[in-house]
């Protein structure tokens, strides 16, 4: 079992490449782990650009090309940062002479590349909506089991979602009613971890929450 089988079915290229970075990780090959992760981001990369890419660009060359296309999306920039990161470790891991932390850093890069991996999944059409709210599972990579606490976070996730979905769409209605006034839709991008790292599942909730009580005090003001 790997985090990354959702990519199986997208793109098995880049699952083959993600799911073998995890395979070294739990041989404790850390130092290739890290570079595998590299070769996974500078491959996605190559998959987003198609056709915007010439034949001898380099990663960098490749990176400041989407960067120029973006839109400046907090998704986009999510995506794009993740990559740099996986660039810039999957280097330094080539050239050190140490191997110290090389473990933890290894496990960051395998983060780092499975929320790469949603954000590209989720731009693809008809996918799958489930994709999104997947959280990267470190008992799934140890053991080959996957977590029930996590199963339950992605369950818990979800249903959030749902709510904040649902309030958010109610106030908007409800603005456009009592103006009189038809409004465009607006998409919102929703950001997954903030500083390279995926938020406490703690602080996730309580954000939640106090998003969901804000959003309700909202709407009763304005009825």
């Amino acid at each position: 079992m790997t985090n990354f089988k959702f990519l199986k079915d997208i793109d098995n290229d880049l699952y083959k490449i993600a799911s073998d970075a995890e395979s070294l990780y739990r041989d404790e090959y850390f130092d290739q782990c890290i570079t595998q992760t590299r070769k996974f981001a500078e491959n996605i990369c190559k998959k987003v650009l198609k056709n915007k890419r010439q034949p001898d660009d380099t990663f960098d060359d490749m990176l400041a090309t989407l960067k120029d296309m973006s839109h400046g999306t907090a998704r986009e920039k999510e995506f794009i940062d993740d990559l740099y990161f996986l660039k810039k470790c999957g280097n330094a891991s080539v050239h050190s002479n140490t191997t110290e932390h090389s473990g933890i850093k290894a496990l960051e890069c395998l983060q780092r590349a499975f929320e790469a991996a949603v954000n590209f999944a989720t731009s693809m059409p008809d996918c799958n909506p489930k994709i999104e709210n997947l959280v990267y599972d470190e008992e799934l990579l140890i053991t080959g089991k996957k977590s029930k606490t996590k199963t339950l976070q992605e369950k818990y996730l979800a249903e959030k979602k749902k709510e904040l979905n649902s309030a958010v769409t109610q106030k908007k209605s409800g603005k456009n009613k009592s103006s009189g006034q038809s409004k465009p839709k607006r998409q919102y991008s929703v950001t997954r971890k903030q500083n390279g790292k995926n938020f406490p599942i703690f602080f996730t909730l309580l954000g939640i929450s106090f998003a969901v009580a804000l959003i309700t005090l909202m709407i009763i003001m304005l009825l």
